[in-house]
Order: C-alpha cells, then sequence, then structure tokens
C-alpha cells in the first residue's frame, strides 16, 4: 500500500530527466513496456496514512500510452503543526 493518497491535482510539472538519460531507463522498459520515459516532478496536496494532508514534492516516471508509474515523496513543501 502506498504511504499517501495524492488528493489535488499535480501543478507545477516539471521534467527532471528524458528517455535514455533515466538511470533505470532499462527497468521501466522491461517492467512496464517501451515508450518515450520521462522523470517528473510536480507539487500536489497528499493524505498521508495518519489522515494528516501536506503540501509535498513528488517524483515519478511516465511514458505517453502507459501514464504515471511509481510516484514518490520527495519533501513536505509545508510547514510541520504537529505538537512536540
Amino acid at each position: 500500500m502506498n504511504p499517501f493518497e495524492i488528493i489535488s491535482e499535480i501543478t507545477e510539472i516539471e521534467p527532471i530527466v528524458i528517455s535514455s538519460s533515466i538511470r533505470d531507463h532499462a527497468r521501466l522498459r522491461k517492467q512496464y513496456g517501451s515508450g518515450r520515459w520521462r522523470k517528473l516532478k510536480g507539487v500536489a496536496l497528499i493524505r498521508l496514512r495518519n489522515g494528516r494532508v501536506r503540501k509535498a514534492e513528488l517524483h515519478w516516471y511516465e511514458a505517453h500510452g502507459i501514464g504515471k508509474k511509481e510516484i514518490k515523496r520527495k519533501r513536505y513543501l509545508d510547514e510541520s503543526h504537529e505538537d512536540s
């Protein structure tokens, strides 16, 4: 199970790496199929398993006709409001 759920549209989408420059390019083609693979980053609201909602930077791989794969949270972009 994914440790978070994306609850908003992903915005501020930017490419990080395209096609054969991706370190995992061969694995992506083998696991998901041929395509013009890109590694992208963007910002979205996510809901954590504990129910908290946070703004986070996400990274993922994407290819036309295959879609988004392996979405990972890289860092939070909001202030944590947890009581210490």
